[in-house]
This record gives C-alpha cells, structure tokens and sequence, in this order.
C-alpha cells in the first residue's frame, strides 16, 4: 500500500529487484542509479524501462556521467543533455541532476537546458549541493529555475551529522521546494528527519547476498579495488523500506 503521509519516501535503486522491492513496501518513488560505488550515475535504458514497465513507482533517473566532481566538460555536457532527453522520451517521471561551476557556484545556465528538456516532468537537483559554496544561494536559484526538490545531507558526509544545516535550509525553503535528506538515513533515525520538517526522506535500503558464484578465482578484482568484494549482491531490502515508512506513517496516524 503506497504511503499518503505529508513526508514521502524514495529509494534509491540500482536495480529492478531493487525497483521492484520499493514498490512492494510502499515507496513513492525511486531515484534509479548505475554505479553505487561512484555516488550513482547515468541508469541503462533498459533498467529505465523495466522499471517504468514493472512498477507503479514514479521514476526520478539520474543524470550524470561519472563519479567524482560535478564540474562537467562540454563533451560531458552534451552527453548530460542527450540522456536527459532520453530519458524523457522513454517515460520517466523526472530528472535527478546537478552541475556546479569551478568556483563552487550552481551551473545555472546549464540547468536551465534541463528544465527546458523535463518539460512538466519533475526536477531535483541532488547531493551536489553538499559541496558547494552557498547552499541557500543554490537552493533561491533552483526555485528561480523550476525545480521541485533537492536531496541533501546538510553538507556532511551522514545527514545526521548534517541535520542542524538541514533544518537551516527547509527553514529557508519555506516550503517553495522540497527539501529531502539523504545518506546514512534508515528507520532508525528517519522520524529526526522528519522532526526538523523536511518533505522527503531518501533512502538505499542496502543490504547484501552472497553470490551463487560456487568457483571463486582468488587475486582479482573486476573493479580494481580489493576492497569490494565480486562476492557480494548489493540490493534494497523490502523490510528496510517498509520499516522506515511504518514509523513515518505512525507518526502521522497519532
């Protein structure tokens, strides 16, 4: 049963299994990524389509090229923009997106070219605004721009050690954008949020399987980083999801 409480949740997913276990808990939508050890990026058009086709979710697609920075290049630009438009083509419901400029500014000219591609289709403008210079600056300039929502941890790596800023910029907000916290945020901590007024949570959910892999080559990573394991199954936990939207829900129902 979808939830219809004032504060939504979105998951962020990697996969349709993962599409497919929001769905089941309640979820109001997915921000659907590729790339989980990059932050998230670009999804495939066939995900995107699975997702749209298996799903009552509204699904929020990533746009972005790669990890690292979000300075983008001409060439990553136009890449940016031609996904963007895919995108919409194929159905999503919106655009996740963010671009700043090397003085820790918003990249506002090249924001506007998305607004212009999502047509009605929503906007959020994600954790890039974590590092940038004037978070309360990007954020008057999003609203100028159009856009719905913002995902944010309050500039801190964990969004509770970022709820003080949180609070400074729903506060801020005035209720002309949304204001969503994200990372680290679980059923454990979801209701704090909650607390300081924010219109959204967002969360992973992730939890791990072992892979069915039986014979395993020992001294390689596909990745390069030894670290992660070949052996593990990264998804979205369906109690997870559904526990932080029971806590929401009951909070509401008192």
């Amino acid at each position: 049963m979808r939830s219809s409480t004032p504060v939504s949740v979105e998951v962020c997913a990697y996969s349709l299994f993962s599409c497919l276990a929001a769905d089941r808990a309640g979820a109001q939508r997915v921000e659907l990524c590729a790339s989980p050890w990059e932050g998230g990026t670009t999804p495939s058009a066939g995900l995107v389509e699975q997702a749209l086709q298996e799903t009552s979710l509204e699904i929020h697609a990533m746009v972005r090229p790669r990890g690292g920075d979000f300075v983008y290049d001409e060439t990553e630009k136009q890449t940016m923009l031609a996904e963007a438009r895919s995108l919409i083509a194929q159905g999503a419901h919106g655009i996740v997106v963010g671009a700043l400029k090397p003085n820790g500014d918003l990249d506002v000219e090249f924001m506007q070219e998305f607004r212009k591609i999502a047509e009605d289709r929503e906007l959020t403008c994600h954790r890039a605004i974590d590092v940038s210079r004037d978070p309360i600056q990007v954020m008057e300039e999003l609203i100028s721009l159009g856009f719905n929502r913002i995902l944010t941890s309050g500039g801190k790596n964990k969004a509770l050690d970022g709820i003080e800023n949180l609070a400074e910029l729903v506060a801020a907000a005035k209720g002309r954008i949304q204001i969503m916290a994200g990372s680290g945020v679980n059923p454990m901590n979801c209701l704090d949020f909650v607390h300081i007024g924010v219109d959204a949570i967002h969360l992973s959910a992730r939890t791990t399987r072992n892979s069915e892999m039986e014979y395993r080559r020992p001294g390689i990573s596909m990745g390069g980083v030894a670290e992660i394991s070949e052996f593990e199954v990264a998804y979205s936990s369906e109690e997870i999801i559904r526990a932080a939207i029971s806590k929401i829900q009951d909070l509401f129902s008192e």
